[in-house]
């Protein structure tokens, strides 16, 4: 039986791509990059624009493979109080073969652009790349799914807001050091409660699939607790790190980062993390992501153009 299905239109490849979740890549890639100028290590910056682009990709593709394995499985469905933007094959009448097309489009150019870029730093990027492009595919996918583990929420955030931080600064540096990754835990945090935020929300529908998440086995009451612990974690390390890494460059963080940062962090310590209020609980953790993680990067770039500025003199 033919289908007629609706054209692709650039309009739902991106939305597919979902600009607004990118601050899960584009920030720890920003660190990462910001991180290297201010340890001293000059990344090119050809090679920033293509390491940045690269991450989005990737979250591009994350997003847009995720979409298809949701539709194709039937997890989502309209009763799932999801936005037309956030669910475009259940909303509209394309091919899911067009949609696992572009997702496997968008990571064969993220591919290309971090095989450019790593060329000539050693054999580290090219394996931390290779590990992220399984999770990116298997995030959703196949018969076990990352996304249906316990786990989930903790590989998400190791490898967005650990691995892209440290294949750049490994990229910058032109050799593995992992040093980077203490100052990556906000990162790690941060995405790792964008994961949870979903997954609480999701409680009943992901119990009926069949999913076994960290929410679906602590159940809403523990997980909330947990999510709050986070939160308060990823603050509090926001304050100090700058301070502990940047000495005087990093100490007014703690003030900076209390004054701004204040309501976004009582915001998740009070969300119910329930199905009524998914979509404002969904924006609320992507702009905490955004500004208290974004004025965390901002004192490491102050840091880079000190340490630019030392080397011109």
């Amino acid at each position: 039986m033919e289908h007629n299905y609706e054209k692709l239109t650039v309009k739902m490849a991106l939305n597919l791509a979902n600009p607004p979740s990118w601050a899960a890549s584009v920030l720890p890639a920003l660190f990462g990059i910001a991180f290297c100028y201010a340890s001293g290590n000059f990344l090119p910056i050809w090679k920033a624009f293509f390491l940045l682009f690269c991450c989005i990709l990737m979250q591009s593709a994350v997003n847009t493979l995720n979409d298809y394995f949701d539709y194709v499985q039937g997890t989502d469905s309209k009763e799932d109080v999801l936005e037309k933007n956030d669910a475009v094959l259940l909303y509209n009448n394309i091919n899911p073969k067009h949609a696992l097309i572009l997702g496997i489009a968008f990571l064969a150019v993220a591919a290309v652009l971090g095989i450019t870029a790593a060329l000539g730093s050693g054999w580290a990027p090219y394996i931390i790349g290779v590990v992220g492009g399984l999770c990116v595919v298997f995030y959703t996918g196949g018969k076990l799914p990352i996304s249906s583990l316990p786990l989930g929420e903790v590989i998400s955030g190791v490898v967005m807001g650990g691995g892209i931080p440290l294949a750049i600064y490994s990229i910058g540096k032109g050799c593995f050091d992992i040093r980077i990754l203490l100052f990556s835990i906000p990162f790690i945090i941060g995405i790792a409660l964008i994961m949870m935020t979903n997954n609480c929300c999701d409680i009943e529908k992901d119990i009926k699939a069949g999913r076994k998440t960290l929410p679906t086995l602590l159940g809403r009451d523990k997980t909330k607790i947990v999510y709050r612990i986070l939160a308060i974690i990823w603050a509090f390390l926001t304050w100090l790190l700058p301070v502990y890494a940047l000495g005087k460059t990093g100490i007014f963080a703690p003030v900076v980062e209390c004054l701004l940062t204040s309501r976004n962090v009582n915001y998740l310590c009070t969300s119910p993390l329930d199905q009524a209020n998914r979509i404002d609980q969904m924006k609320g953790i992507l702009k905490a992501n955004l500004k208290i993680n974004l004025i965390y990067i901002i004192f490491f770039a102050i840091a880079a153009v000190q340490t630019w500025m030392n080397v011109v003199d």
